[in-house]
């Protein structure tokens, strides 16, 4: 791929509009320091000098396809409490389109709060409903996701997971035929619970150890060749057209079944993990949507990975830099 092509595709990104299915939650930090014991107890006191509210979960995919340019359309359900509201008020603040949110009295919005000092977690704190939609907003919900693909162009649909109760097996049944029917990509960062329901889906993207522990298998992870087995295998048995696999320092895999590929991890100073899943959920759907291969998918989406690890909270990944660092990633080539 030369210059100009890598170029023009990252300025289609703006022609697609992405719709995310998954589970939303307000990421909340607390910023301060760590410099004594408790005389309470033998634990550290945190002296917290600073707080920020960010969006997260599936609500981070949206950020980094919007960051990307494309359009992304989040639909989920969130609590109907003060939350909720803060978390409506930061889609606002970025001026995110709410048109898939649904708000539900039955289930708290989720909240993770980290504590970070000198650039390191010190605790998070988790408040969160994990069990899966009462019926009846199962079905309003599942209504209001396919009112929302039969109004509007849909290049990419994208499932992401974080196993909060959002994502039912009857949602993934009734979303993957209708993307069927209309010839719409379904893409999906997956978890244990609903792992064996992503039937006939276009891309699969779980990391190393979510394939084991949901394939119950067991590989070494510098064995490719084995996990290239492995894979093919699953990928008869669920319909998936391409399989994703992030492997952390290793890098990513990703096969079609027929062949593989595996880009190995570019050194960095990594500073946080947190949300580089998203962020390669975010840029496979958006290459795939441009037509790229699966070799140019992977090596893309790793990059990206890469480039939000050095920062010490969860950011959207910065188009410019991604762009600057694929054409380097080429031009060596």
């Amino acid at each position: 791929m030369n210059k100009s092509e890598l170029n023009r595709i990252f300025e289609s990104f703006s022609d697609y509009n992405i719709l995310i299915i998954g589970d939303v939650m307000v990421d909340a930090y607390a910023w301060g320091e760590v410099d004594r014991i408790s005389p309470e107890a033998p634990v550290p006191i945190f002296s917290c000098s600073s707080r920020e509210n960010r969006l997260g979960g599936a609500a981070n995919v949206a950020l980094n396809i919007k960051s990307l340019g494309a359009n992304p359309i989040l639909c989920s359900v969130i609590g109907d409490d003060d939350r909720g509201k803060d978390f409506v008020n930061l889609l606002s603040e970025i001026q995110q389109e709410q048109s898939g949110i649904v708000v539900s009295s039955h289930r708290r919005t989720t909240v993770k709060t980290r504590f970070i000092s000198n650039n390191q977690h010190v605790i998070r704190i988790d408040e969160e409903d994990t069990h899966e939609l009462a019926d009846d907003t199962e079905t309003s919900f599942i209504k209001h996701v396919l009112n929302l693909l039969d109004s509007k162009n849909i290049d990419a649909i994208v499932f992401e997971d974080y196993d909060k109760g959002l994502i039912t097996k009857k949602l993934i049944e009734t979303v993957t035929d209708k993307a069927k029917q209309m010839e719409i990509p379904v893409l999906v960062d997956p978890k244990k619970r609903h792992y064996s329901d992503y039937k006939n889906v276009t891309l699969f993207k779980p990391n190393f150890k979510e394939f084991l522990e949901g394939s119950n298998l067991s590989i070494e992870k510098g064995d490719i060749d084995d996990l290239f087995r492995a894979a093919k295998q699953f990928q008869s048995e669920m319909g998936v057209d391409k399989l994703l696999i992030t492997l952390s320092e290793l890098g990513v895999f990703i096969s079609n079944e027929n062949t593989y590929e595996h880009i190995p991890a570019v050194v960095r100073k990594i500073a946080d993990v947190s949300g580089a899943g998203d962020t390669v959920i975010s840029v496979a759907t958006l290459c795939l949507a441009a037509g790229m291969n699966a070799k140019e998918i992977a090596a893309i989406s790793n990059l990206a990975g890469g480039i939000v690890c050095e920062i010490p909270v969860v950011v959207p990944i910065d188009k410019e830099q991604l762009l600057s660092e694929s054409l380097k990633l080429y031009a060596e080539a």
